[in-house]
């Protein structure tokens, strides 16, 4: 067990963690930042978490939810305050409703994650402070101790796991649930690099492109929230097809790290869909995640069976030998 002491203090109310794992603190610290991973042991052992959003930054958010084994979600959140890479980072955790409102009617808490080298790895300690002694005791009561300790004893074999994932530079496409998928792609590159690349309409004309043999003739991109971008694309051999495109609106955005836009296909009356694109700084460069919300199950299959994610594959491949 990594754990190696919790310390319940009703004085300050407090819950404090520290825990010891044989990695460098880099490692450890991507585990917490990557939404494939973080969900791998934030939740009990019969309770894994999952994340639909995960913006490692100040003024940024992560939704999750928690699945029994009755198949009963429950939801949280984090609102991200500081974040200081490779040393600690602070957030408010909450309960939410299945629509992600919060739920105002249990405790919140401060959550300080604090990352030290030692001579055999890391120790992290993560310090939760509750408002009132009543509301450290009610979460107590409804077994976060118990909890923590059988979240954190599934973080060794993420952080062996997670050699893999860095070494994996493809397109990794998830299923979430009937409606949502997630879209990984860890580019090397930095931060304000690939952001660029998202709102820069003469770089994007380089390498948004999908497989070889297309162009975008056109390209208006949206910076901010209400504006409007709009995307054409066109076959390069005259008999290779007719040309395409996506509009579609911003509906929030966090610069250097969090959008989230409509979809809609040009000229069709096909179901658009609702993206979201977080950037998170990574030892080895800039891990992209897209979060696309589909209407139903039906149209989330007919997307994926036209090679989304190959298509995607060869675009962020494009744009990572122009960085």
């Amino acid at each position: 067990m990594p754990v190696t002491s919790v310390v319940k203090d009703p004085e300050t109310l407090s819950l404090t963690v520290h825990a010891e794992f044989p990695v460098p603190v880099s490692r450890l610290w991507d585990a917490y930042l990557d939404a494939r991973q973080i969900e791998k042991f934030w939740g009990p052992v019969e309770c894994p978490a999952t994340f639909t959003r995960h913006d490692a930054t100040a003024g940024g958010r992560s939704n999750y939810h928690m699945t029994s084994p009755e198949g009963e979600e429950h939801h949280g959140y984090w609102i991200w305050h500081e974040v200081v890479e490779h040393k600690f980072f602070e957030v408010s955790d909450g309960f939410a409703y299945a629509d992600g409102t919060e739920n105002t009617t249990l405790p919140v808490n401060r959550m300080v994650f604090t990352f030290d080298p030692t001579p055999e790895g890391s120790k992290l300690s993560v310090s939760a402070v509750f408002e009132t002694v009543e509301d450290l005791e009610k979460v107590v009561a409804m077994g976060m101790i118990e909890g923590t300790r059988s979240a954190m004893s599934q973080i060794e074999q993420v952080l062996a796991d997670l050699r893999d994932y860095a070494q994996n530079f493809s397109t990794d496409t998830q299923i979430l649930s009937d409606t949502q998928v997630r879209v990984t792609r860890l580019i090397r590159g930095s931060v304000a690099q690939v952001w660029q690349a998202h709102h820069d309409e003469q770089l994007m004309k380089r390498w948004m492109l999908g497989p070889d043999g297309w162009e975008m003739t056109e390209c208006v991109t949206a910076k901010n929230v209400g504006e409007t971008y709009r995307y054409w694309w066109e076959p390069v051999a005259a008999d290779a097809g007719t040309g395409f495109g996506f509009t579609g609106t911003v509906l929030e955005i966090l610069p250097q790290s969090y959008s989230r836009t409509t979809e809609q296909m040009i000229d069709t009356d096909y179901p658009g869909t609702v993206n979201g694109l977080t950037l998170t700084p990574n030892d080895s460069g800039t891990l992209l995640t897209v979060l696309i919300t589909y209407p139903d199950a039906q149209t989330r299959d007919m997307v994926l069976a036209t090679g989304m994610t190959e298509g995607m594959e060869a675009s962020y491949a494009r744009l990572e030998s122009i960085l």
